[in-house]
């Protein structure tokens, strides 16, 4: 079976960077021909882990039916206050181990400033022992400086999805 990756944009900001970063990642999985899926968690109406809600969401539903199947996922999100934003968390909460176990995870971060660049590591040792995913030791992170208006600005930053999406397929379990 070949490889698939799922990238999920976590950031619910209708001006949101780490969407930006997403797309960019969707774009070199297209170029690289991997089967890729894009979840926008702004076009989705996703309850509360723990809700009553979250039990019944057809939206939560949708969204496992997309990840479920991916070999390799990748997390694009915002850091505030030095962590993932919330959205992302409950994703990995409503999804549980039978999503998760076993996949390769890589992120891809969007953050204010530099000083938050090790925030990244609480999510990634949560799925790592919860969930005994595999943990791309590439990550992305860019600031405001890497963009432009709506437009990755940073060769360095573009130059650092393609490795990640590279190093994410080339390390992972196989499927």
């Amino acid at each position: 079976m070949k490889p698939s990756v799922a990238i999920i944009a976590t950031s619910l900001d209708p001006d949101s960077r780490s969407q930006i970063l997403a797309r960019a990642a969707l774009e070199v999985a297209k170029q690289r021909e991997i089967s890729a899926s894009f979840i926008d968690l702004r076009k989705f109406d996703v309850p509360l882990s723990g809700t009553v809600a979250s039990w019944e969401s057809a939206d939560a539903e949708h969204i496992r039916r997309i990840l479920k199947p991916a070999s390799h996922i990748v997390f694009a999100v915002a850091i505030y206050n030095f962590d993932v934003n919330a959205a992302a968390k409950n994703i990995v909460e409503l999804m549980g181990s039978d999503v998760f176990e076993d996949k390769t995870i890589g992120f891809i971060c969007a953050a204010g400033g530099r000083s938050s660049y090790m925030s990244i590591l609480g999510f990634a040792n949560s799925l790592m022992l919860d969930f005994r995913c595999w943990i791309a030791p590439r990550f992305v992170y860019a600031t405001g400086e890497d963009f432009e208006k709506d437009a990755i600005k940073s060769p360095e930053i573009a130059k650092r999805i393609e490795d990640l999406i590279d190093d994410l397929l080339r390390h992972g379990p196989k499927t």
